[in-house]
Order: structure tokens, then C-alpha cells, then sequence
């Protein structure tokens, strides 16, 4: 015969049932040496940009509006590629430019990775062409691949056959080698005419990109206007022509001074 449960059974039994008897803190019933190697669930914060010389993370750039980029006629009504050495823009953003190709530090692949950072990489194939797979590889990290000609020569002046094959040439040679059609071009030393224009247009080029900034071994240098950052400038990061700065050390330096300008860096394509 089965023995009559009394309330106080009862109620152990429904305490059992409800989990109130498992209230007791799990860290009280680990015990203390084992409550020590309890570690938080949540991830570590990321304190990368520390490792690339910076005091503070990098911040996010906003999702830019959307709109297309005005082009400009010639006196035959014929389309150009828009000139700009800034992005009219009121978003607190800079862009980093690159050009050539000759510095081909993986380390820098790490920078580009660690820190979430938009670069556009304007690159000459004679240089460049060796080392395709560092951009790559770049390219896989959100990096633009862009035009700075085949072999890196003066363009203005030159007959349009000479500039249309120093463009087109490269548009190709991008394309074989990254599966990249570029839209923006670069000309070697900033130096341009209006047939290079046409024939920027006539091999794709919907802009041509020079910069207000420039970064050289002592500080940053400015082709016009106030000397210091603003909204939608374009930084030149050159390659060095000495034995000064690494790409990652000038890198940083451009990066601190874009933070004290409260500024942070966009991704050039975004805008143009």
C-alpha cells in the first residue's frame, strides 16, 4: 500500500518540477577556484587598429546616397569623364589612393584586413605586372582596382592613337589579369589634356582622378585650398621614392591625422 505524501513532499516535488530548486547561482555551486576560469560568452572586443599604431578604431564610413556622377561635353557635344581631385560631399569621409603598384607588402593586405579600410589601388602594368596576385588579393578585401596606364608615361600632348592605347591597353590588361573593367583613371603625374579626356571616354573611364592631398615623407602636402583635410578629399598615399616610411607607416601617419580632423575613409567607388 502506497504511503500518503504529506504537503511538505509536495511541495519539494513541485519546487523540482518548476527548476526553483536549481536558483542557487551556478557560480556559487561551481565553487570558487572554478567560478575563476568562467570566462564572459560575449566576444573580445577588437583592439586591432592598436596593433597598426592607432589610439582608436577607425570609424565606419556612412552608406553613401546613391547618384550619378555628372559628366562634362566637349565643343562637338561629346561625353568626358568628370576631372575631380575632391568628392562633393557633405559625409565626414576621405579617400585613400594608391598608385603604380611597386610596393607589394603583404603586411599591408593584413592592414587592409584588420582595419576594415577602403582603398582604391590605381595601378601601371609595366610596374605592377609582376605582382598581380598582391592586388588580388586586395581586390578580395573590397579594395577598387583602377587605371594608371600601361607604362606610366606623360600623357599630355601625345597624340590620341598613343593615349587611347596607354588606356585601353590597361583596361585589357586589368581585365585578363583581375576580372576588373575600371571605371576611374589616373594619369601619370596628374598631367592631362582635353584628347586625354576623349580618350579616357572612348576606353570606359566615366572620371579622372587626381587628388588634393598628397602624403610626402615629412607631412601631408595640398594642391589648393586650406591646408587641412576636409570632407571628400582625395589623399595621394605615392609611392616612396627614397628609403623613407613603409606604405604601412605612411599609411598610419594619413590615418592619425584623418582621425584629429574627426574625419574617417570612404571607398572612392561608392562615391564616383
Amino acid at each position: 500500500m502506497r504511503r500518503a505524501r504529506g504537503p511538505a513532499a509536495v511541495l519539494a516535488a513541485a519546487l523540482l518540477l518548476t527548476g526553483c530548486a536549481q536558483s542557487v547561482d551556478p557560480i556559487e555551486r561551481l565553487g570558487k577556484k572554478a567560478a575563476q576560469g568562467v570566462r564572459p560568452s560575449g566576444p573580445a572586443p577588437d583592439r586591432s587598429y592598436r596593433h597598426w599604431g592607432l589610439t582608436e578604431p577607425l570609424r565606419r564610413p556612412p552608406r553613401p546616397a546613391a547618384r550619378p556622377l555628372e559628366l562634362h561635353t566637349d565643343g562637338a557635344r561629346r561625353t568626358l569623364p568628370r576631372v575631380l581631385d575632391r568628392v562633393p560631399t557633405g559625409d565626414p569621409v576621405v579617400f585613400l589612393t594608391y598608385d603604380d603598384g611597386a610596393e607589394q607588402d603583404p603586411r599591408f593586405v593584413d592592414m587592409v584586413r584588420e582595419l576594415h579600410l577602403p582603398v582604391s589601388m590605381f595601378l601601371t602594368d609595366s610596374i605592377a605586372g609582376p605582382g598581380y596576385d598582391h592586388f588580388a588579393r586586395l581586390r578580395r578585401l573590397g579594395a577598387g582596382i583602377q587605371n594608371h596606364t600601361l607604362d606610366h608615361r606623360a600623357l599630355a600632348g601625345q597624340p590620341y592613337a598613343g593615349q587611347r592605347a596607354e588606356i585601353c591597353g590597361q583596361q585589357h590588361r586589368l581585365s585578363a589579369r583581375l576580372g576588373v573593367r575600371a571605371r576611374l583613371f589616373r594619369p601619370p603625374y596628374g598631367t592631362y589634356d582635353r584628347t586625354t579626356l576623349r580618350a579616357a571616354g572612348d576606353c570606359g573611364i566615366s572620371a579622372v582622378v587626381l587628388w588634393r592631398a598628397a602624403v610626402t615623407p615629412a607631412d601631408l602636402v595640398y594642391t589648393n585650398g586650406d591646408h587641412r583635410l576636409g570632407r571628400g578629399d582625395i589623399i595621394l598615399v605615392g609611392p616612396d621614392e627614397s628609403t623613407g616610411p613603409t606604405l604601412r607607416e605612411r599609411t598610419t601617419r594619413v590615418l592619425r591625422r584623418v582621425q584629429q580632423r574627426g574625419l574617417t575613409v570612404g571607398r572612392l567607388e561608392d562615391y564616383l
